[in-house]
């Protein structure tokens, strides 16, 4: 590809990466070697709980994405030495030091980010225990009169994975989990807003790997990630797959490199309370899912609608457990904090753009953008909006839930459908009527579909399944496993070899 024609890719990855920190484009961006953007001045002051300066090339941190790849290609054959006791016992490793350095990693993230709650970070990170590992990769066997078939799950070998900022750490992990237990080694190419943390855990990864296998650059870094580096990452031959855990312009980018990409992608998930189930749990479902971790995951109920004659009910049992109620003018002083509306194209209407300050940020942050101080403990803001208002139409990812008033469950999947946006990401309905829930299920054909839950339940959380935090909607794998990263060998054995 011409590097005119990689021009648009270029800016598709600028704007998404700077946008997601909320800075301006530099002037050389695009420029070889200029970084996608700089780390912010707090990033830049060491604490106590930040790794020393890591040494380029050492445990997985490499200054170049071709030596980056060169080293985990390395790393990929000698793991294919190990076999499968070698992948658990990599698995075992991650899980481990997840558990043991929860504390200490959610603050470094929170501390690097400024995005999220501490608790809920520790809780991710100790999530990770029941993400799956080896043992998910089941063969298909087949026998006949003319042999014996047998299928398995091979690996690709290097994978060039990029991390969002929102969940540095944890996404990370189960990448290399998910990756590692299907045979591969894999590479890193992090957010520019979260790659301090996310390098301190992979060389306390490679350390511990290497103490025990003696591979050295299972998990590889490059430090600092730049655009010239995820390009390299792409174009690099050891590269066999692409994983991109991010917004629509690193995705595009991925799936225009020519590799074959996993693309997590972006989404705006919506909820419908059809007033057919006990509006008390579908008010505590609601919470407990919006005000995660500020409502930084891409699972997060992000807008509510519900039906009218229920409506003011629901909106009294939220209050009752603590979400705080906004007025319409605070929710207008609000708006004008967290929005920043551009001119629509064409002389259209203006165009909404999320202010990336108040991303997962605290609820009394925004509730001081709105005017007011909010309760102690209050996990969630809430109003009452139209189905059109930016807050509804746009993936806000921050502790505010719009609710949305309808006429008929009709109305409300309609709503539903528009503001998910065709992302077929996420979303919940809480319904004693299996005709309505099907009806919104085959309406917005999610990758995920939670039925009188929160969105966590989605992810094992108090439903039933197993966590990841690529859930790749953009190229329809869905919730990443082991299996993800494999693809199918078929082996075949032809004689008369039947013993019955």
């Amino acid at each position: 590809m011409s590097s005119q024609a990689n021009e648009p890719l270029i800016r598709d990855i600028v704007q998404e990466v700077l946008g997601r920190l909320g800075r301006s484009a530099p002037s050389g961006a695009g420029k070889a070697g200029t970084p996608a953007a700089a780390p912010s001045p707090a990033c830049d002051r060491p604490g106590p709980t930040h790794a020393p300066a890591s040494r380029p090339g050492r445990y997985g941190v490499f200054g170049d994405a071709n030596e980056a790849c060169a080293a985990a290609h390395a790393a990929y054959r000698q793991l294919s030495e190990k076999g499968v006791a070698g992948r658990n016992t990599v698995v075992r490793i991650i899980k481990e030091i997840c558990c043991a350095k929860s504390k200490e990693w959610g603050r470094l993230e929170l501390d690097e980010t400024k995005i999220g709650r501490l608790d809920h970070k520790i809780e991710k990170l100790e999530g990770l225990r029941a993400v799956p590992g080896v043992e998910f990769l089941q063969p298909y066997g087949l026998s006949g009169d003319h042999g014996i078939t047998l299928e398995e799950c091979a690996p690709f070998g290097v994978i060039g994975a990029v991390t969002p900022s929102t969940h540095s750490i944890p996404t990370v992990a189960c990448n290399i989990i998910s990756m590692v237990a299907a045979g591969n080694s894999v590479v890193f190419n992090a957010h520019p807003g979260a790659a301090k943390c996310a390098l301190a855990a992979v060389r306390v990864f490679n350390e511990s790997i290497h103490r025990e296998l003696g591979i050295e650059n299972l998990a590889c870094l490059i430090d600092p990630p730049t655009l010239d580096s995820f390009q390299a990452l792409a174009k690099n031959e050891h590269v066999k797959l692409l994983c991109v855990t991010g917004g629509p312009g690193v995705v595009k980018a991925a799936m225009a490199s020519g590799k074959r990409a996993v693309c997590a992608g972006p989404g705006n998930p919506p909820v419908l309370v059809d007033g057919t189930s006990c509006l008390e749990r579908a008010a505590r479902q609601v919470i407990l899912g919006a005000a995660y971790d500020n409502n930084v995951l891409c699972i997060g109920e992000k807008e509510v609608f519900v039906l009218d004659r229920v409506f003011d009910a629901f909106l009294a049992a939220l209050e009752k457990n603590g979400a705080c109620r906004l007025s319409g003018a605070q929710v207008e002083r609000l708006t004008q904090a967290a929005f920043t509306f551009l001119p629509g194209h064409g002389g259209g209407c203006a165009e909404p753009v999320v202010n990336r300050a108040l991303i997962g940020k605290d609820v009394p942050v925004l509730a001081q953008a709105a005017g007011i101080n909010a309760p102690a403990g209050a996990p969630l803001l809430f109003a009452e909006t139209e189905a059109n208002h930016p807050f509804v139409q746009e993936e806000q990812m921050m502790p505010f839930l719009p609710v949305v008033r309808v006429r008929s469950v009709e109305e409300g999947i309609e709503g539903a459908r528009i503001a998910e946006r065709g992302y077929k990401h996420s979303a919940m309905i809480h319904s004693h009527d299996v005709a309505n829930m099907t009806a919104m299920a085959k309406a917005l054909e999610t990758t995920l579909f939670v039925k009188n839950g929160s969105c966590l339940a989605g992810l094992g959380n108090g439903g039933e399944g197993y966590p990841n935090f690529s859930i790749a909607t953009t190229t329809g794998e869905g919730i990443c496993n082991p299996r993800t990263f494999t693809r199918m060998r078929r082996c075949v054995m032809v004689d008369k070899l039947r013993i019955f």
